[in-house]
């Protein structure tokens, strides 16, 4: 049985990884190590969490005594860090939480598997650090080419800068050490649990509620989009068959501008929704309004994902207009799960962001 660390596994990639982990595997452990922050949710996993193959810490990644306390109760095969401050524009507002998040809770994980996996002669066997970063590393993207994995670090903003300092000390640790270790960059994601600051779940949500659907500057920003089950199915492939030392880009080739989005978000919903309920809410285009533009806002993102295809046999299997149903009908079967979150902390930031400036 192999055993695996997945930190930040309440989060919406992190739970939607141990979910297909649990599915696809009979005989394996996870721990899920989290601090359940704002957009850590127990409720990801409640249908799990009974399961004897999973178990939840609560706590933080830079603590290492409680990580290397885990690391001594359990023999511990792979580490696979979600764990991470990931919102641009809260890290505009607060920077530091980045830096302590993803910089110093990087490298205690990486001190701490080093000292539990390195040995006298070498490492031991079938061990590995998976590092989950973002495309947002390598900077912003003109009008045409792509994201390789030889492309420069450019990092744009606080949030982009702190992933590339944990990813440099990543490589370091490789580099120096000859730890085992990878690293995956990934396009936009989007599924199941994803907390509604971002931008598919916020349209949802507030075309749920009546409420305008707020865009950066003209709307013509470009990311690449993935659904977040093809986005596991590629970490799968990355821990099991990743060449040590190297990164891979993970990406959907479905290049689109966030207007495009919102307009597809609303023509769905109208598709899946009784006219009742499209006209109780008034969704339509003309709850769009363009708002002023996030500081420092990258304005393309595009993945070349040949190595992972050529190397790993990896493909994104899921199409982006059956994503996107699936997306809009799981908000859609799940309104409870966005009703609990439009309270406290979030109503409080959306409010702050969106209505009072």
């Amino acid at each position: 049985m192999r055993t695996y660390l997945v930190t930040g596994g309440a989060g919406f990639i992190g739970s939607n990884f141990i979910h297909y982990m649990l599915k696809k595997y009979k005989d394996i452990f996870i721990i899920n190590l989290d601090k359940l922050t704002y957009a850590g949710n127990l409720t990801n996993l409640k249908s799990i969490e009974k399961d004897d193959r999973y178990t939840f810490v609560k706590g933080d990644i830079r603590d290492i005594v409680l990580v290397e306390s885990l690391f001594d109760q359990y023999e511990i095969d792979y580490t696979v860090n979600f764990a991470a401050e990931s919102h641009v524009d809260r890290s505009i507002q607060n920077p530091i939480e980045f830096v302590k998040t993803n910089i110093e809770g990087t490298f205690v994980l990486l001190e701490v598997a080093k000292k539990a996996w390195r040995q006298e002669k070498g490492w031991k066997e079938g061990k590995k650090f998976l590092q989950i970063s973002t495309d947002e590393v390598y900077g912003s993207l003109g009008e045409t080419g792509f994201f390789t994995e030889e492309s420069p670090i450019q990092p744009r903003n606080p949030y982009a800068a702190s992933k590339a300092s944990a990813d440099l000390l990543v490589q370091s640790y490789f580099n120096t050490y000859h730890m085992p270790v990878n690293i995956t960059r990934c396009a936009n994601n989007y599924g199941p649990y994803q907390f509604p600051e971002k931008l598919i779940p916020l349209m949802i949500n507030n075309c749920l509620h009546g409420k305008g659907l707020p865009i950066y500057g003209d709307g013509k920003n470009i990311r690449d989009w993935i659904y977040v089950e093809d986005h596991s199915r590629a970490i799968d492939h990355v821990i099991h068959r990743g060449r040590l030392g190297q990164v891979y880009n993970i990406g959907g080739k479905n290049e689109k501008t966030n207007i495009e989005m919102v307009k597809t978000i609303i023509c769905t919903l109208k598709k899946m929704l009784p006219e009742t309920e499209i006209q109780k809410w008034g969704i339509g285009e003309e709850r769009i309004r363009y708002v002023s533009d996030r500081k420092g806002h990258d304005r393309r993102y595009a993945i070349d994902a040949r190595k992972i295809w050529n190397e790993l046999n990896w493909k994104a299997q899921v199409s982006f207009q059956e994503g996107m149903i699936k997306t809009v009908q799981w908000y859609l079967d799940h309104q409870e799960w966005l009703e609990d979150i439009n309270t406290g902390e979030y109503k409080r930031y959306y409010e702050k962001k969106y209505i009072q400036g």
